[in-house]
């Protein structure tokens, strides 16, 4: 069975490379005009030349005026930039083509004769998987423009299509690879899948970081920009997000690196999610009792709406807590424009609420403790 298998695939390889032989294309009325120039093979080899070049220019004319006609309407600089690539292998084309039909006309042993195709055609084939990787990446980019037709195209899951795009193109490519220099792929898969394993279990840590990079761009619980807070204690902006990592910027201005396979398991609070990215600050405040409550609710209301900084919807608001040992417990809630400016608001918040209950004659409490000492009778 494993004989009959093998037997097949070489009978595969023989007829895939005997194809790159295109002499047996030329049509019938062609012929004559080959056989004329055929003993001549360097002056045949020059006029294909120049007839594969004229025809492959004809050609990406033809098709660019067809294609630029209906993208057109959009008048999108992507438009251009995938015609240009779809067009750009075919001169390259149509003269390796020329040169393949060349090779048969230098009657060259058979060694070279089948070197000379195998190269040109690597040559043809890199030259397409170029275009096709470029090409794959600017119809992403014009997928995930129309989000309301292609939901699970977007600008954040663009780097996992693009990263399957190129693996699939990249397999393709060197399966046809070994195929044009006679090398039995089933044997290079085989081994493959060997050293597959291997790598899968010394780099497990680097393909799980991957994984989990795929798994964080899909489901998207932050983006660049976004300001978040892990369970482990690091905070900061989001500066870039890999398949492999993702850096915050702390407050103190210093770049973190974090494993992805560390944040798909931690509890991720994400400061600048919701419904906007503003932030609410919350600024415990104590007054004496008998203080007059409105006038305390007033006063801190004043200090937050005053602050150039705090956003005037929504509103600052004051909330009583509780009736606390010592004092009136009140807290000021107000909202920022962004969480990496809370310790700084909240610094002049508390500066403001200090100055302007000293000027409203409100006491601020401290705790205090009374002490009784109870006497005893002195016995005799």
């Amino acid at each position: 069975m494993q004989e009959t298998e093998a037997t097949e695939s070489n009978a595969a390889e023989i007829a895939f490379r005997t194809n790159l032989d295109i002499s047996h294309i030329i049509p019938d009325w062609l012929q004559p005009l080959w056989d004329l120039f055929a003993p001549y093979p360097g002056l045949l080899t020059l006029l294909l030349i120049v007839v594969a070049y004229l025809t492959g220019k004809f050609l990406k004319i033809a098709i660019t005026r067809s294609i630029m006609k209906l993208v057109k309407r959009t008048s999108n600089k992507v438009d251009g930039h995938l015609v240009e690539y779809l067009t750009r292998p075919l001169v390259l084309t149509t003269v390796t083509l020329a040169l393949m039909l060349a090779v048969t006309a230098f009657k060259l042993p058979l060694t070279v004769h089948d070197a000379s195709l195998s190269i040109l055609a690597t040559v043809l084939l890199f030259s397409w998987l170029r275009a096709g990787l470029s090409t794959a990446r600017i119809l992403l980019e014009v997928v995930s423009s129309n989000q309301h037709r292609f939901e699970i195209v977007q600008e954040r899951t663009i780097p996992v299509f693009d990263m399957t795009i190129k693996i699939l193109l990249v397999g393709m490519a060197a399966y046809i690879f070994l195929l044009i220099w006679g090398i039995n792929p089933t044997a290079w898969l085989a081994s493959a899948g060997v050293i597959g394993i291997a790598v899968g279990f010394g780099a497990r840590d680097t393909l799980a970081n991957l994984f989990s990079g795929i798994s964080i761009i899909v489901d998207a619980p932050y983006k660049i920009g976004d300001y978040i807070v892990l369970d482990s204690g690091e905070r900061g902006k989001v500066t870039s997000l890999g398949m492999r990592s993702t850096r915050l910027l702390t407050r103190d201005d210093i770049e973190i690196t974090i494993p992805n396979g560390l944040i798909a398991n931690a509890k991720i609070v994400n400061e600048s999610g919701g419904p906007w990215v503003k932030h609410r600050i919350r600024i415990p405040v104590g007054a004496a009792y008998g203080s007059d409550v409105d006038e305390v609710c007033k006063v801190l209301e004043e200090v937050a709406t005053s602050h150039p900084e705090v956003v005037k919807v929504p509103a600052p608001r004051v909330r009583m807590r509780s009736l606390g040992n010592s004092s009136l417990d009140f807290e000021l809630l107000a909202w920022i424009g962004h969480p990496q400016l809370r310790g700084r608001i909240r610094h002049d918040l508390l500066m403001n609420v200090y100055k302007a209950f000293k000027q409203h004659g409100i006491e601020i409490p401290f705790p205090q403790t009374d002490i009784h000492l109870r006497s005893t009778p002195e016995k005799d």
